[in-house]
């Protein structure tokens, strides 16, 4: 039974996409052909509100097919007229869903740091290209002292982002660790904590060094399956168990909107410590959750 209900779903996903994806192709002709940003911008609008649809559709099938099992706690004062930066442990790609059934429409259009490979997905790789989200290529430490200019091109679409999130409230979504959790990579990187794979901090010190001051705050989300291997496949067909998800709201402190991450060593250290810091206390509330 899971394994058709999986295969139903799966369908609906498919369904849905191919559906809004009729509009979001045409606004992305509308909007390559257009030739000013102000322009540019009144297509974005339209695009934005064809991925709200998108995800408002599949969390009202998921809501009455799949029913997850979902406790879920926010702080107050959310607005979708403020800018937020989300960050969040991540297991499985049924985080995203996770992440829209608790922030959707409470908060403004979701914007996530991406991997480059997946501009190849279809439909949903255009979408991430018209939408402007930001497409990296998760350097090692080798890659980016080999070719440094790559790493320059990814420091320059977040950059990109950051001037035109200036244009409109937005909410900017990264999963820190980079890749999804499993004891195979927590070994390979000898990750010091039990849950999670080590953050990545560069990303999000160069949006609050370039965005900060525009910032309402950053809501730190921590995600707990009782699955201990949770996958998109299982949630598909239902089968995934219950999923705690908690956010908490964090003021930006002065010096993170004022230093320069990728020049001033005192800064990247401090910025290191910070989201090291924070990692190990979500790891703690993992750890004593269980």
């Amino acid at each position: 039974m899971s394994l058709l209900k999986g295969i139903a779903s799966a369908l609906l996903l498919a369904l849905s996409t191919l559906f809004w994806g009729v509009p979001l192709i045409l606004l992305t002709l509308l909007k390559v052909i257009t030739p000013s940003r102000p322009l540019r911008r009144r297509v974005l609008e339209g695009l934005n509100r064809v991925a709200l649809n998108w995800i408002g559709t599949n969390l009202w099938w998921m809501r009455r097919w799949l029913k997850p099992t979902l406790d879920i706690e926010l702080p107050e004062g959310l607005s979708r007229d403020q800018w937020w930066l989300v960050l969040s442990n991540h297991r499985s790609w049924t985080d995203i869903f996770l992440l829209f059934f608790a922030l959707h429409r409470r908060i403004p259009m979701p914007h996530f740091f991406v991997k480059r490979q997946l501009i190849w997905i279809p439909v949903v790789g255009l979408a991430f290209w018209a939408m402007e989200f930001p497409m990296l290529r998760r350097l090692t430490r080798e890659e980016r002292d080999r070719n440094p200019q790559l790493a320059r091109r990814d420091r320059d679409a977040t950059e990109r982002m950051c001037r035109h999130a200036r244009e409109r409230p937005i909410a900017i979504y990264n999963f820190v660790e980079g890749t999804r959790f499993t004891p195979s990579k927590q070994a390979t990187q000898a990750s010091p904590y039990t849950h999670l794979l080590r953050p990545r901090a560069g990303g999000i010190a160069q949006v609050l060094n370039l965005l900060g001051d525009r910032l309402d705050g950053i809501l730190d989300v921590t995600l707990r399956y009782e699955n201990p291997q949770p996958s998109f496949w299982g949630f598909l067909c239902g089968r995934e168990g219950g999923v705690t998800l908690h956010a908490r709201r964090l003021d930006i402190p002065a010096w993170m909107t004022h230093g320069n991450y990728h020049d001033d060593p005192l800064t990247k250290e401090r910025f290191h410590s910070w989201l090291n810091a924070l990692w190990q206390e979500k790891d703690d509330v993992l750890s004593h959750s269980r």
